[in-house]
């Protein structure tokens, strides 16, 4: 059923947009990518949807009034918080359904992109039992790997000749793309120093970052050209969308300390003054 469903789909599309635009495999990912953007992009907006509408209930005065008053209760802040949700017309789930739905069309596409990057005559002859009736075997096979000084069946280094050792650019731009969209989409700062949401947000988008770089150092270059393009597609939605916050891409200023009340200082003193006698 996956086979049927997802993994043959994605790879005759593919080979398909590479048949068409000059054989270039880097090109046909491109391509692709950019589809499956296009395809995927109502669960996008769903998702943005549902996480403003979350961002916008955290911030009620009536939520943060719940959170207070039934802080050691969880049995009845759940309820409060879901009736609360009810009135609102907030839905919980809203913001991580499209991503859910999206994860299995992701996990489809790597496999389809290693399908069909067959480098061996055994995974040449699976391919040809993934293609379509109607595609030419003969305009495909053997398929053009090579894009700008990569090969993209393997992982990208990029060697040059005063260096001993090869540079991952590829890794390098994953990692760089991704943190940069982590911190475009990210949500403003809760005040709350115990929200659980926003804790876990922030390990995320610091560990995200170097998961998809690792992913990029060790798989096929042609998984980072699509983790690159994805990326800077997805900023290019949101800042479309006007989504994007380029605020959080700018170091932030060093609060200053706040100044303590004269009644408070008073105290203090005092206090100090009855400890020495």
């Amino acid at each position: 059923m996956w086979e049927t469903l997802i993994i043959t789909p994605f790879t005759n599309a593919l080979l398909f947009i590479y048949t068409i635009f000059g054989q270039n495999f880097g090109i046909a990912i491109i391509l692709f990518t950019i589809l499956i953007r296009l395809i995927t992009h109502p669960l996008m907006v769903s998702q943005i949807k549902g996480s403003t509408a979350m961002q916008s209930l955290q911030s009620d005065p009536r939520y943060k009034e719940i959170q207070e008053k039934y802080k050691d209760n969880r049995e009845k802040l759940a309820q409060e918080q879901s009736a609360l949700m009810k009135e609102l017309g907030v839905n919980p789930f809203a913001s991580c359904l499209p991503l859910l739905i999206q994860f299995p069309l992701i996990i489809g596409l790597y496999q389809s992109l290693y399908k069909a990057m067959a480098n061996t005559p055994l995974d040449m002859l699976t391919l040809t039992r993934h293609l379509y009736p109607f595609m030419d075997i003969t305009r495909i096979l053997p398929i053009n790997n090579q894009f700008l000084w990569m090969d993209l069946s393997q992982p990208e280094r990029l060697y040059l000749p005063f260096l001993s050792f090869g540079i991952p650019v590829m890794a390098i731009i994953v990692m760089a793309t991704t943190y940069i969209q982590s911190k475009l989409l990210a949500p403003p700062p809760s005040d709350n120093p115990k929200d659980q949401a926003a804790m876990m947000s922030n390990m995320m988008n610091l560990y995200m970052p170097f998961l998809m770089g690792y992913m990029g150092l060790t798989l096929a270059s042609g998984l980072s050209l699509y983790f690159i393009v994805s990326n800077l597609i997805g900023i290019l939605q949101y800042a479309l969308l006007g989504k994007a916050n380029w605020k959080n891409l700018l170091p932030k200023p060093r609060q200053a300390r706040a100044v303590e009340p004269a009644q408070t200082q008073v105290k203090k003193a005092v206090k100090a003054n009855r400890g020495k006698k």
